[in-house]
């Protein structure tokens, strides 16, 4: 997997902390000039509304695509638990994924500041906490609640960072979404589970932070590479600890293996993809369905079927995730110089 090099030629637009919503490792393997909002558009740009819509399906196609990977991926990890607990399937699927990213990055280990071991090592320790704490959520309650949940950390992200009070009616709207995905009082939800959830937003929050510096340090995928190398090392001791000898078996080492490639190596190369090709926003309104892309997966792999209160609260929560990335992506536009405006 070669990363393409940044396209140089332009000056993008500033990228929304929301752009980064669901897969933050597309963004942090590309350079700081090469991110979303560029004009790559590929050969024969500037033909025409109608060609150029013919070009948008391409990278759409490309994003929802690791959408669904990711979010299978999950539903399959969970399947996988039975035989290696939550912690033990998270522990392989960082080390397959660390171990594909190292190969095939090869990244370097010298050259680097105290500055950038210490953004590698924050980077690598978020990423170890926001996986082990949402495959303990998704041992316990429904995928695609546990996403509707996990969700809410890059809101709060995006809405604190645009410091609008449009924003308020958006944070409301997941509120509400979220009290009627508890059916009123979570009285039919585990507890831990939810709480698993919630703090595994919050991870997601700071990884979508560290993601971007993580992308300002290194070059190409060589900080996500070492980031990964870190998280899987750091949850290793709660692997083994949980269920050591069960993560030797063949078929459970088979599947882990899928599992890393669902949800980290064959969605980071799509997206990366499409990045290339997609303004921001763009990238990140499709971010916000990912926790309807779980409730469907949830619903063919794991038989999660969701009633209709809840089908609606998943619906409040990914209104909300648009409204605010819009509004956000709104307030970029206007602070930003003609020049970045034209190339956005």
């Amino acid at each position: 997997m070669n990363v393409p090099s940044a396209d140089r030629s332009a000056t993008p637009a500033p990228v929304p902390a929301s752009a980064v919503v669901a897969q933050p490792e597309a963004v942090a393997a590309l350079p700081a000039r090469g991110r979303p909002g560029g004009t790559d558009n590929g050969p024969g740009g500037g033909t025409g509304a109608g060609k150029g819509r013919l070009r948008a399906l391409g990278p759409v196609g490309l994003v929802l695509a690791g959408g669904v990977s990711v979010q299978f991926g999950a539903a399959l990890a969970v399947s996988l638990m039975p035989r290696a607990g939550a912690l033990g399937v998270v522990t392989l699927r960082l080390f397959f994924a660390a171990l594909v990213l190292v190969v095939v990055c090869r990244p370097k280990l010298r050259g680097h500041s105290r500055a950038d071991w210490g953004t590698v090592l924050a980077f690598g320790a978020v990423m170890a906490a926001m996986n082990g704490l949402f495959y303990q959520s998704v041992a316990r309650i429904p995928i695609g609640t546990a996403v509707t949940l996990e969700v809410l950390g890059p809101l709060a992200l995006s809405v604190i960072t645009s410091r609008r009070l449009v924003n308020l009616v958006w944070a409301g709207l997941a509120l509400a979404g979220v009290f009627l995905l508890g059916g009123g009082d979570f009285g039919g939800l585990d507890p831990v589970g939810v709480a698993y959830a919630l703090g595994a937003g919050g991870m997601w929050a700071a990884y979508i932070v560290f993601s971007a510096r993580t992308g300002r340090r290194f070059p190409q995928a060589d900080g996500l590479a070492l980031a990964m190398v870190v998280a899987a090392l750091l949850i290793l001791p709660f692997g083994l600890a949980e269920s050591a000898a069960k993560m030797t078996v063949p078929s459970t080492l088979a599947l882990a293996a899928a599992v890393a490639v669902l949800s980290s190596v064959l969605p980071y190369t799509l997206e990366l993809l499409a990045l290339r090709r997609m303004p921001a926003p763009t990238f990140a309104v499709l971010m916000s369905l990912e926790p309807a892309i779980a409730a469907t997966a949830g619903f063919l792999v794991l038989s999660q079927a969701l009633s209709a209160l809840q089908a609606a609260a998943i619906a409040l929560v990914i209104a909300a995730s648009i409204g605010a990335i819009r509004t956000q992506v709104g307030v970029g536009r206007s602070k930003s110089s003609p020049r970045e405006r034209s190339v956005d």
